[in-house]
């Protein structure tokens, strides 16, 4: 198959290719049979009838045009390879010739234009350091996990005062547009500050004693009047605070498995260190992006982040939000530059995604859905959507491999290890190969859907689906 590429600018090129007679004849081939088996001719069993008598039937164009239609998914994927494309879009394709109609050893010809991924120079990882925070757990540090601590064994005991931020307040609501009312609850209990109910609630309380009642207009945050503005009327029938246990030995042998608060306090300090610790981790990521970022243009196709935007405001009903879009522009538009930069890093380490990897990631993504593991495989199969899966695993992938490749120093210039949260090269192999194991007993027991099999392996997957069928040019297929 010949194919020639034109490139329209840093994100778009477009495919011219020629598909020879001898290419197209599998898919003429299969024309005929499906149409055979479909047409009933006098004298034939269906898919028996000559491929002549069709021609007298149906006419060789449609012939033609459901071969073309049917192989052109699989001639535009392998131009793109051919070409070594990485799409990021549908593409547009257009037939521009089908001599096949005429000439028995006659081809195909068609062009598609399609956003792509644009090259960029990542820069070289070994010149790079990255400086994260100091490990350091202070007294306050201690003292605020110990705190949270005591809450959780805290009593709640009521006040004769106005109620201030961190009181918990038992209270009745109505809300009400002009003279309907539309909600109400009763006895619910509060804590000001926390925000996680009706905007302008904290302040209407704050200040509220036992008994007294006040209101305030506040957009109503669900049901059937879900965002229309209402007045809300709130009544106090209780203010609280919560009494915490006095930190003591008897606390730490309540709460613990320690026997003094001094044991407890040190435990309490070795949390601390490895929280902070791991937040190393998550700052060095952080870091190593702006660094790989910084000073690089990475132009983003605009038709993906178009595509990407009108979706993302479609799930939401606003379309027509003008300042919304352009706020979801920018984000797409970060969003997908983030992409290419740790796709491209991705191809450059040669990163691979494992099976055990797809399958953990998998798992995890099926408890955020709060869906049975097994279930939530087989409906993203079935969505098409395990490679976008392997190529999220190959970007979190790209950028552990590219930690261990860069100098990552604390404030005070000590060189951080961070092996335990990223790996190493050293031991990859083996824990690859022992996940292997585990994924296949899972396999064998039904826990995985064939198709995360399918994806062993795979690195750098992009967007190369075409349509079911090409557009004709001018009635020639």
């Amino acid at each position: 198959m010949k194919s020639a590429v034109e490139t329209l600018d840093a994100t778009t090129v477009k495919l011219t290719v020629e598909v020879s007679a001898e290419e197209l004849k599998p898919s003429i081939e299969h024309a005929y049979q499906h149409i055979g088996s479909e047409v009933s001719v006098p004298g034939f069993r269906k898919g028996k009838v000559p491929a002549r008598i069709i021609d007298q039937r149906v006419g060789r164009s449609a012939v033609i045009e459901h071969a073309v239609n049917d192989g052109m998914a699989a001639f535009y994927r392998q131009a793109i390879t051919e070409a070594d494309l990485r799409p990021l879009g549908q593409p547009d394709i257009q037939v521009t010739e089908v001599a096949a109609l005429t000439e028995a050893t006659g081809g195909l010809s068609f062009t598609a234009t399609v956003e792509v991924r644009p090259e960029i120079a990542v820069p070289a990882l070994a010149e790079i350091t990255v400086t994260v925070d100091d490990v350091t757990v202070s007294d306050a540090d201690i003292d605020e996990r110990l705190d949270t601590l005591r809450e959780r064994f805290g009593t709640l005991v009521g006040v004769d005062r106005p109620a201030a931020d961190g009181d918990f307040v038992v209270l009745d609501l109505k809300a009400g547009i002009g003279d309907e009312e539309v909600d109400s609850v009763s006895a619910i209990s509060y804590q000001i500050g926390s925000g996680n109910m009706l905007e302008g609630l904290d302040e209407a309380l704050t200040g509220l004693s036992a008994g007294e009642t006040t209101t305030f207009a506040s957009a109503l945050a669900g049901g059937e009047h879900e965002g229309e503005t209402a007045q809300v009327t709130v009544t106090a029938t209780t203010v609280k605070v919560r009494e915490l246990p006095t930190a003591d030995d008897d606390f730490a042998q309540l709460a613990s498995e320690f026997d003094t608060l001094a044991e407890l306090r040190d435990d309490l300090r070795a949390q601390a260190a490895r929280v902070k610790a791991s937040n190393q981790a998550v700052q060095a990521r952080d870091l190593l992006l702006e660094r790989l970022k910084d000073g690089l243009e990475i132009p983003v196709p605009t038709g993906v982040v178009e595509a990407e935007v009108h979706r993302h405001l479609e799930s939401e009903g606003r379309l027509e939000d003008a300042e919304h879009r352009a706020e979801v522009q920018v984000e797409a538009s970060e969003a997908l530059a983030n992409q290419i930069l740790l796709d491209t890093l991705a191809e450059q380490l040669k990163v691979k995604v494992a099976q055990n990897e797809l399958l953990d990631y998998l798992v995890n993504a099926s408890r955020q859905y709060g869906m049975d593991p097994n279930t939530f495989i087989k409906t993203v199969d079935e969505q098409g959507q395990i490679p976008a899966m392997v190529a999220e695993v190959g970007r979190s992938k790209a950028i552990a491999v590219a930690l261990r490749q860069v100098k990552v120093v604390d404030a005070s210039g000590n060189a951080v290890d961070l092996s335990e949260y990223i790996g190493s090269d050293d031991d990859e192999v083996d824990a690859v190969a022992a996940a292997q194991a585990a994924l296949e007993e899972a396999m064998a027991a039904g826990a995985v859907a064939d198709a995360a099999g399918e994806a062993s392996e795979v690195q750098d997957e992009t967007q190369d689906d075409a349509p079911d069928q090409a557009e004709p040019a001018d009635g020639k297929s």
